[in-house]
């Protein structure tokens, strides 16, 4: 097995593959940006090594960098973890180029699968079906609009070297096209240098259904079922589960095939994800491969019992599979939350500052993947993400009491967290019904909820500060002991536990 790993990442990843490798017995060096100096990450690994940009965020993409730190710290492997270089091909080649392993897929699988328009020709010719739509880049807007006309409208404009939602835009009319085309074109070319766009067919309100496959260098392929994550906003995932509420086993089995027919087709090895999207006639279709280990992996983890992060290290190393497809079993239903730094009471605005309390959930059948921890400070250079919280029971009700409850005992103050949001989404009548699809948050979560919690909160603390006052109680601990006792008597309690988060 590898000596020693270079992790080039940070945060929550960073800490999760510092563990797996902890495990196998494999030393971990870690990168870091001066913001990150005293980050969990840093004092997890065995080593650290401080690399510089004058933006934080460029430091981790700067190849150079992380090749050199690699050789002279003496790393025979690196993992990209997810986001920054995961999905670059030139990160994967410099590896090769420099005799390091690169935990994840070849060069040529990152750079066909991470172009869209690339990956749609190439998945139509594997007979994987795919959104009607183009299979070429397109830069002239006349041309789209022509297009966009024979396809028929609702259409969706999406950046060809695009991802996590950035450079896409609905298109319902051909008035809204003009704005929609070149908004998409310059949304794209600031996140990803490339104003190419290309045109799919828009099926409304699908469920996001993704496929975890991965693949040795010995020509083994598995995968490990689905993941539903049709709960996003803006693009982005929030809430994702496993197995599905919807797919039976016959049609998992199909979607499996057909991912792993996808993997063949680019030669792929180690852990990807293939993403459909599955139409209300349980139809689905083929929308992108991430070429990475993602976000929601712990989900399909937690219900099939495979470690995919010391997995992918040991299919670098060279090893097969320790599993075939007849292995996989799915047990139990899993809910995955992802907490960001954001102000849900606020238009989702990213939040900074320092974490000066933290309590963290746990319990049966709850982890939480974290890159925080109390006195860290989040500032406005990263991601808002500061953790995953993730739960596992026998069946969804029970993994779901176990999220509402482990969402309600997790205490971050310092900085404001979308978990009252969390909490009104997964206590929703539809989304416990399973019903739903990636147009719950756009149309049928009402966000006046939010602001109603926001208002009892207002009442209820105006309301105890109104009593104690009167009671001229002056000792914290009595203070305390009344607001209690108001809060049992009040229509309020019910909500208590989440708006006392903000107290």
């Amino acid at each position: 097995m590898f000596k020693r790993i270079l992790v080039a990442n940070r945060g929550e990843i960073a800490v999760r593959i510092i563990r797996a490798a902890r495990d196998l017995g494999i030393e971990t060096v870690a990168v870091y940006h001066e913001v990150d100096r005293e980050s969990p990450f840093v004092h997890h690994a065995d080593f650290a090594y401080e690399i510089y940009s004058d933006q934080p965020k460029g430091a981790y993409l700067d190849i150079n960098q992380l090749i050199d730190v690699a050789k002279k710290s003496g790393c025979q492997a690196v993992h990209p973890g997810y986001g920054f270089l995961s999905e670059r091909a030139s990160f994967s080649l410099a590896c090769e180029e420099n005799e390091i392993k690169f935990i994840g897929p070849h060069p040529h699988a990152i750079e066909v699968m991470g172009n869209k328009t690339k990956a749609r020709e190439l998945m139509s010719k594997a007979g994987v079906p795919i959104v009607p739509g183009t299979e070429s880049p397109i830069q002239n807007v006349n041309d789209a609009l022509i297009i966009a006309r024979g396809i028929g409208y609702p259409i969706l404009l999406k950046a060809s070297a695009g991802g996590g939602g950035k450079g896409m835009r609905k298109v319902f009319t051909d008035e809204e096209f003009l704005e929609g085309f070149q908004s998409a074109q310059r949304e794209a070319l600031k996140a990803f240098g490339d104003d190419s766009v290309y045109i799919e067919k828009f099926i409304e309100n699908p469920k996001h259904i993704e496929i975890q496959i991965i693949a040795d260098e010995h020509g083994n392929y598995v995968h490990l079922g689905e993941r539903d994550c049709s709960i996003q906003r803006r693009h982005q995932k929030v809430v994702e589960e496993a197995p599905s509420t919807v797919l039976t086993e016959e049609i998992r089995a199909k979607m499996g095939e057909v991912a792993i027919n996808a993997a063949k087709a680019c030669g792929y090895v180690n852990a990807g994800t293939v993403e459909f999207l599955l139409d209300k006639d349980m139809k689905f279709y083929f929308l992108e491969m991430n070429t990475r280990l993602q976000v929601e992996h712990p989900v399909t983890e937690a219900v099939t019992g495979v470690d995919l992060a010391k997995e992918q290290i040991r299919i670098a190393f060279g090893e097969k599979l320790s599993f075939t497809q007849e292995d996989i079993k799915w047990t139990g239903h899993s809910i995955e939350c992802r907490i960001y730094a954001e102000d849900p009471f606020n238009g989702y605005l990213p939040d900074t500052g320092t974490i000066h309390y933290l309590r963290e959930p746990g319990g049966k059948g709850v982890r939480l993947d974290s890159g925080i921890e109390q006195s860290s400070k989040v500032t406005i250079h990263f991601d808002p993400m500061l953790a995953k919280l993730i739960t596992w029971g026998k069946d969804r009700e029970e993994a779901l009491q176990r999220m509402d409850r482990a969402l309600q005992n997790y205490r971050i103050k310092g900085v404001k967290t979308i978990i009252p949001f969390l909490i009104a989404v997964i206590r929703h009548p539809v989304f416990q019904s399973g019903k739903f699809d990636t147009g719950f948050l756009e149309n049928t979560f009402d966000f006046k909820i939010l602001t109603q919690m926001k208002q009892e909160y207002e009442l209820i603390i105006a309301s105890i500060a109104a009593f104690t006052y009167r009671r001229g109680m002056q000792d914290k601990s009595d203070k305390i002991s009344l607001q209690k006792q108001y809060v049992k008597k009040s229509r309020w309690k019910e909500n208590w536990l989440i708006h006392r988060k903000y107290s």
